[in-house]
């Protein structure tokens, strides 16, 4: 395999626009699937396509191994997060060892790493130990709707998630909940303040207790993800400045570390809203199910996956050690439902979702030689 070829398949992927329906200027991920589709059967591939959405569908492509029985997993995500404050987000440029573009990074760099990995063990007449998949999935960007339809019923030996992480071994990661809190109080006249129920009010005193809980979340921590912690990110009460607010709506983002079940900590914030609405006659709270649920990812270091990347990054004299990352990704869903995931790519988090978004050429060649040598060695 050429470096001119991972870097130009690179290239046209960042030149197709695939930022996620959910922002502006996003679209389906029709186009780059189609060319992540035409990459593989130009190459003799068996592909297919998993429906998704309408308009939006994973694409599989799968080489088989000495034991077809159950595959081993390459998967990366084709959407991307949105352009604002981009000139050029889909003019790919190399600068400095660096190309830049949206979607470097995170994860297109990955991607190709993937489709030219799997390209080059076909080309080569090798056939590796077990059946292998490459996927390029729909939607992570958002609601993690392309993982979830990966997942259902998929039985498979290790999954390898491609995320910017220097070309480290991720073995674990922190889930996430979102979701809105509202308290609901009386409106009044402001010059009558004392007949109504400031819900604004009342929320400045809830966000203080919020402060507290994040104080004690600080004392429990995870050796690779450190603590658990509490962000709100937006607000929104009242109508005008002469009416006493009748509601007032957070929204809140609170990353859990392994070993914490999503259920169980909104239960937890449920209780404690109900404590505090019990304290202030009149007021009324709710909690909403949440927008957003994602588990924490923990993957055994007896893994054959773990052992298996070990040795490889160990073999082209990259760090061999697990370490842990605070994003999410879909590997937790796939470790959801029993398959042994790790993640592992080229770029920085860093640089993901910012206006300068590139990776490391080297870490991208880097990535095609690590992905290669897994999908020969792993069994």
């Amino acid at each position: 395999m050429s470096t001119s070829g991972l870097r130009k398949t690179l290239a046209d992927l960042v030149s197709i626009n695939s930022v996620n329906p959910a922002y502006a200027h996003g679209q389906t991920e029709e186009q780059i699937q189609r060319y992540v589709r035409a990459f593989f059967e130009e190459r003799g591939f068996e592909t297919f396509a998993q429906h998704v959405m309408p308009g939006r569908e994973n694409m599989i492509a799968r080489l088989p191994g000495r034991d077809d029985s159950i595959p081993l997993v390459f998967e990366a995500h084709c959407d991307t997060a949105g352009i604002e404050g981009m000139d050029a987000p889909f003019c790919p440029t190399i600068r400095d060892s660096r190309m830049y573009g949206r979607g470097t990074c995170d994860t297109k760099a990955g991607l190709a790493a993937m489709m030219w990995a799997l390209a080059d063990l076909k080309r080569s007449g090798k056939s590796p130990k077990c059946e292998v998949w490459a996927v390029s999935a729909v939607d992570e960007e958002h609601a993690y709707q392309g993982v979830v339809k990966l997942s259902m019923g998929l039985k498979a030996q290790g999954a390898v998630v491609s995320e910017p992480t220097q070309m480290r071994m991720a073995v674990a990661s922190k889930g996430c909940i979102r979701a809105r809190i509202t308290l609901r109080g009386k409106a009044a006249h402001s010059s009558k303040p004392e007949v109504g129920i400031n819900a604004i009010t009342h929320m400045a005193r809830w966000l203080g207790e919020l402060e507290e809980e994040q104080a004690r979340l600080t004392l429990r921590r995870h050796r690779l993800v450190g603590s658990p912690t509490f962000n709100v990110g937006m607000i929104e009460g009242g109508t005008q400045v002469n009416i006493v607010a009748a509601a007032c709506t957070i929204t809140i983002d609170r990353r859990l570390i392994p070993g914490e079940d999503p259920d169980e900590v909104m239960a937890d914030y449920r209780r404690m809203l109900a404590m505090f609405q019990d304290r202030y006659p009149g007021l009324q709270a709710e909690m909403e199910a949440p927008m957003m649920k994602d588990w924490p990812l923990e993957t055994s270091l007896h893994s054959s996956i773990v052992r298996c990347t070990s040795e490889v990054l160990c073999g082209f004299g990259l760090s061999p050690e697990p370490v842990g990352v605070p994003f999410g990704s879909d590997a937790s869903k796939l470790a959801n439902v029993a398959i042994p995931s790790i993640i592992l790519g080229p770029g920085n988090i860093d640089q993901a979702h910012t206006s300068q978004e590139y990776v490391e050429l080297l870490q991208l060649e880097q990535a095609f030689e690590v992905y290669r040598q897994i999908m020969v060695e792993f069994e």
